[in-house]
């Protein structure tokens, strides 16, 4: 079954992301509210997928990002960025601290739900995309 973390400091949006995903039941979840916790919980937990915030209290997304792919141990983890930090600069940002996918809020739980779907199916077939 494979483990996907949801660091997001918004409590309402880690629900939302919650509801989508267990109703299909074929994943473990794990949270975090903020960038500190998600960098400890992908050391210990070692997910599959990080659903990751950009702002965040503690270390922001980008910054969680760049050091889980700096680190051999958790560099090939997949991480969807979702943010509301749509702006082109943003998504460069993102793509150059490592990050595989960039949604924008608001996003559609089904879009997040087919795109986990198809990263996880095809997990290393797929290119980088920007959303």
């Amino acid at each position: 079954m494979p483990k996907i973390l949801i660091a997001d400091d918004e409590p309402s949006l880690r629900l939302l992301v919650k509801a989508t995903l267990n109703a299909n039941k074929s994943f473990e979840l794990i949270e975090a509210s903020d960038g500190n916790e998600a960098l400890e919980k992908t050391k210990t937990e070692k997910p599959d997928l990080i659903l990751l915030d950009v702002m965040m209290p503690g270390l922001s997304g980008f910054e969680v990002c760049e050091r889980i792919k700096n680190d051999p141990a958790t560099k090939d983890i997949t991480i969807i960025m979702l943010t509301a930090k749509g702006q082109q600069s943003d998504k460069d940002w993102a793509i150059s601290v490592g990050t595989d996918y960039f949604l924008t809020k608001p996003f559609s739980p089904i879009e997040l739900f087919n795109l986990i779907e198809r990263v996880l199916l095809n997990k290393g077939n797929e290119s980088k995309t920007s959303s």
